[in-house]
């Protein structure tokens, strides 16, 4: 099945078919999903043509990430739809963690404590190096750690590309580092900023003007 945006759709002024215009596109979009969600075009999936995705010669928008985490000023970690991939720039993400953090829902539990601390203190960590510094198992820890990513207290900071095999060969795996947003990005949260409300205004106003189909119950599953 085609994944080609119909030209009937606002967002199919947006192609992406290459690192830098995956990279491009999150910053004119501000915040969006990796894969389709609620609103109908809105997601690097559904801006990428198909034979992008997997093919011989490259790997497409799961590979071209790594080039728009790298450029130091974009967000990627679970943090829309629930906790499912998502792309944002920083400054929208600044408003997402705003008022994300104003949620009870979103307060640090004493469950993930262990986990949140040992990243603050290392500076970024892997998955496969928290296992091991809480004694847990994979499931557990990719509980945990999704969980912070949806609360905004984790983002993923970089990525390294995984060789095996005799002949050393890249097949997708990844590798990658969660590290504190408000470290990856120089936030200064202690500083005054908007209010929780005018950081979801702001983000919805983002959103429509990037895809003016978009209606208020899309967005609230889009951002959750």
């Amino acid at each position: 099945m085609s994944i080609f945006v119909k030209s009937t759709d606002p967002c199919a002024r947006w192609r992406i078919d290459s690192p830098e215009a995956l990279y491009g596109t999150v910053r004119a979009c501000g915040i969006i999903p990796f894969f389709e969600g609620p609103v109908p075009g809105f997601s690097v999936e559904e801006m990428t043509p198909q034979e992008y995705w997997f093919d011989d010669d490259t790997m497409g928008p799961w590979d071209w990430k790594i080039f728009a985490v790298q450029q130091g000023d974009v967000a990627y970690g679970k943090f829309l739809l629930g906790g499912k991939a998502a792309f944002a720039t920083a400054e929208c993400y600044r408003d997402l963690l705003n008022w994300r953090r104003s949620l009870p829902k979103c307060a640090l539990r004493e469950s993930d404590r262990q986990a949140y601390e040992a990243i603050c203190r290392a500076g970024s960590l892997t998955s496969r190096e928290l296992r091991k510094i809480c004694g847990l198992k994979k499931a557990q820890m990719d509980a945990i750690t999704t969980r912070l990513q949806y609360q905004t207290h984790l983002v993923i900071g970089d990525f390294e590309r995984v060789y095996k095999g005799e002949f050393l060969e890249y097949q997708g795996w990844q590798l990658a580092s969660l590290c504190c947003p408000e470290d990856l990005f120089e936030y200064d949260l202690d500083s005054p900023f908007r209010s929780p409300q005018e950081s979801w205004d702001r983000l919805t106003a983002r959103i429509r003007a990037a895809s003016p189909a978009a209606t208020d119950a899309d967005i609230r599953k889009l951002l959750g």
